[in-house]
Protein backbone atom coordinates (compact mmCIF):
# COMPACT_ATOMS: atom_id res chain seq x y z
CA UNK A 1 0.00 0.00 0.00
CA UNK A 2 2.76 2.40 0.85
CA UNK A 3 4.51 1.68 -2.44
CA UNK A 4 1.42 2.73 -4.37
CA UNK A 5 1.38 6.10 -2.62
CA UNK A 6 4.99 6.85 -3.50
CA UNK A 7 4.75 5.96 -7.22
CA UNK A 8 3.16 9.31 -8.28
CA UNK A 9 5.75 11.12 -6.24
CA UNK A 10 8.60 9.27 -7.91
CA UNK A 11 7.14 9.95 -11.35
CA UNK A 12 7.03 13.72 -10.69
CA UNK A 13 10.67 14.00 -9.56
CA UNK A 14 12.18 14.08 -13.08
CA UNK A 15 9.86 16.96 -13.94
CA UNK A 16 11.21 18.95 -11.01
CA UNK A 17 14.77 18.38 -12.09
CA UNK A 18 14.35 19.87 -15.53
CA UNK A 19 15.29 23.49 -15.88
CA UNK A 20 12.87 25.64 -17.70
CA UNK A 21 14.31 28.66 -19.50
CA UNK A 22 11.84 31.35 -20.22
CA UNK A 23 12.13 34.82 -21.61
CA UNK A 24 11.33 36.73 -18.43
CA UNK A 25 11.69 40.45 -18.00
CA UNK A 26 15.20 41.85 -18.36
CA UNK A 27 16.88 43.40 -15.37
CA UNK A 28 18.90 45.78 -17.54
CA UNK A 29 18.49 49.51 -17.01
CA UNK A 30 15.87 51.02 -19.27
CA UNK A 31 16.38 54.29 -21.14
CA UNK A 32 13.81 56.18 -19.09
CA UNK A 33 15.43 55.19 -15.80
CA UNK A 34 18.53 57.38 -16.24
CA UNK A 35 16.64 60.55 -17.12
CA UNK A 36 15.83 61.37 -13.52
CA UNK A 37 19.36 61.00 -12.12
CA UNK A 38 20.05 64.60 -11.18
CA UNK A 39 22.97 65.51 -8.95
CA UNK A 40 22.05 67.67 -5.96
CA UNK A 41 23.32 71.22 -6.15
CA UNK A 42 26.67 71.84 -4.52
CA UNK A 43 26.54 73.59 -1.18
CA UNK A 44 29.25 76.18 -0.83
CA UNK A 45 30.26 76.97 2.73
CA UNK A 46 32.44 79.98 3.21
CA UNK A 47 35.43 79.40 5.49
CA UNK A 48 35.50 81.36 8.73
CA UNK A 49 36.96 84.80 8.44
CA UNK A 50 39.29 86.55 10.86
CA UNK A 51 38.39 87.31 14.43
CA UNK A 52 36.16 90.39 14.69
CA UNK A 53 37.91 93.36 16.30
CA UNK A 54 35.48 93.54 19.21
CA UNK A 55 36.33 89.96 20.20
CA UNK A 56 40.09 90.26 19.95
CA UNK A 57 40.23 92.39 23.11
CA UNK A 58 38.03 89.96 25.02
CA UNK A 59 40.21 87.01 24.03
CA UNK A 60 43.34 88.88 25.07
CA UNK A 61 41.77 89.70 28.45
CA UNK A 62 40.76 86.07 28.98
CA UNK A 63 44.22 84.90 28.07
CA UNK A 64 45.77 87.27 30.62
CA UNK A 65 43.21 86.17 33.24
CA UNK A 66 44.19 82.57 32.58
CA UNK A 67 47.87 83.44 32.96
CA UNK A 68 47.11 85.13 36.28
CA UNK A 69 45.19 82.06 37.42
CA UNK A 70 48.10 79.83 36.43
CA UNK A 71 50.58 82.03 38.31
CA UNK A 72 48.40 82.06 41.42
CA UNK A 73 48.02 78.30 41.22
CA UNK A 74 51.77 77.81 40.84
CA UNK A 75 52.41 80.08 43.84
CA UNK A 76 50.07 78.09 46.10
CA UNK A 77 51.02 74.64 44.81
CA UNK A 78 54.27 74.20 46.75
CA UNK A 79 52.71 75.23 50.06
CA UNK A 80 49.72 72.96 49.51
CA UNK A 81 51.93 70.01 48.59
CA UNK A 82 54.08 70.38 51.72
CA UNK A 83 51.05 70.74 54.00
CA UNK A 84 49.38 67.69 52.43
CA UNK A 85 52.59 65.70 52.91
CA UNK A 86 52.68 66.78 56.55
CA UNK A 87 49.09 65.61 56.98
CA UNK A 88 49.74 62.14 55.54
CA UNK A 89 48.84 59.61 58.21
CA UNK A 90 47.11 62.20 60.38
CA UNK A 91 43.59 61.34 61.50
CA UNK A 92 40.66 62.88 59.68
CA UNK A 93 39.63 66.25 61.17
CA UNK A 94 42.93 66.60 63.03
CA UNK A 95 44.73 69.95 62.98
CA UNK A 96 47.19 68.88 60.24
CA UNK A 97 44.38 67.42 58.13
CA UNK A 98 42.30 70.63 58.39
CA UNK A 99 45.31 72.80 57.51
CA UNK A 100 46.00 70.62 54.46
CA UNK A 101 42.35 70.87 53.38
CA UNK A 102 42.51 74.64 53.71
CA UNK A 103 45.66 74.71 51.58
CA UNK A 104 43.90 72.70 48.87
CA UNK A 105 40.97 75.13 49.07
CA UNK A 106 43.33 78.08 48.62
CA UNK A 107 44.92 76.28 45.67
CA UNK A 108 41.47 75.83 44.08
CA UNK A 109 40.58 79.46 44.73
CA UNK A 110 43.84 80.66 43.17
CA UNK A 111 42.81 79.19 39.83
CA UNK A 112 39.48 81.06 39.75
CA UNK A 113 40.59 83.55 37.05
CA UNK A 114 41.42 80.64 34.75
CA UNK A 115 38.16 78.79 35.31
CA UNK A 116 36.14 82.01 34.91
CA UNK A 117 37.91 82.78 31.62
CA UNK A 118 37.28 79.23 30.43
CA UNK A 119 33.57 79.52 31.26
CA UNK A 120 33.33 82.87 29.43
CA UNK A 121 35.05 81.56 26.32
CA UNK A 122 32.85 78.44 26.33
CA UNK A 123 29.78 80.67 26.45
CA UNK A 124 31.11 82.84 23.61
CA UNK A 125 31.92 79.79 21.49
CA UNK A 126 28.44 78.33 21.98
CA UNK A 127 26.67 81.62 21.31
CA UNK A 128 28.60 82.21 18.08
CA UNK A 129 28.08 78.62 16.96
CA UNK A 130 24.33 78.78 17.57
CA UNK A 131 24.07 82.14 15.78
CA UNK A 132 26.17 80.68 12.94
CA UNK A 133 28.71 83.47 13.30
CA UNK A 134 31.75 81.49 12.21
CA UNK A 135 34.20 84.38 11.91
CA UNK A 136 36.95 83.91 14.44
CA UNK A 137 35.80 80.50 15.66
CA UNK A 138 39.21 78.89 15.02
CA UNK A 139 40.91 81.55 17.19
CA UNK A 140 38.27 81.21 19.88
CA UNK A 141 38.52 77.43 19.88
CA UNK A 142 42.33 77.50 19.97
CA UNK A 143 42.31 79.67 23.10
CA UNK A 144 39.57 77.54 24.64
CA UNK A 145 41.66 74.43 23.99
CA UNK A 146 44.73 75.95 25.69
CA UNK A 147 42.70 77.06 28.71
CA UNK A 148 41.02 73.65 28.97
CA UNK A 149 44.44 71.96 28.96
CA UNK A 150 45.63 74.23 31.78
CA UNK A 151 42.48 73.57 33.80
CA UNK A 152 42.81 69.82 33.23
CA UNK A 153 46.39 69.86 34.46
CA UNK A 154 45.36 71.81 37.55
CA UNK A 155 42.49 69.40 38.18
CA UNK A 156 44.96 66.51 38.13
CA UNK A 157 47.21 68.24 40.68
CA UNK A 158 44.29 68.95 43.02
CA UNK A 159 43.01 65.39 42.66
CA UNK A 160 46.48 63.99 43.43
CA UNK A 161 46.75 66.15 46.56
CA UNK A 162 43.27 65.15 47.71
CA UNK A 163 44.04 61.46 47.23
CA UNK A 164 47.03 61.77 49.60
CA UNK A 165 44.86 62.85 52.49
CA UNK A 166 43.24 60.24 54.71
CA UNK A 167 39.52 59.87 54.34
CA UNK A 168 39.48 60.85 50.68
Amino acid sequence: MRAILFVPLLLSLPACATTQVSDGPSLAKRAVEGRFDVAPPAVVVAPPGPLPADLAGRLARWESDAAAGQQGFAAERGTAASLVSAAAGAPVASERWVVAQQAISRLSAARAPLTAALADIDRLYLERSIDEQVDGLPDIYALRDRLADLASTQDAVIEALNSQLPGQ
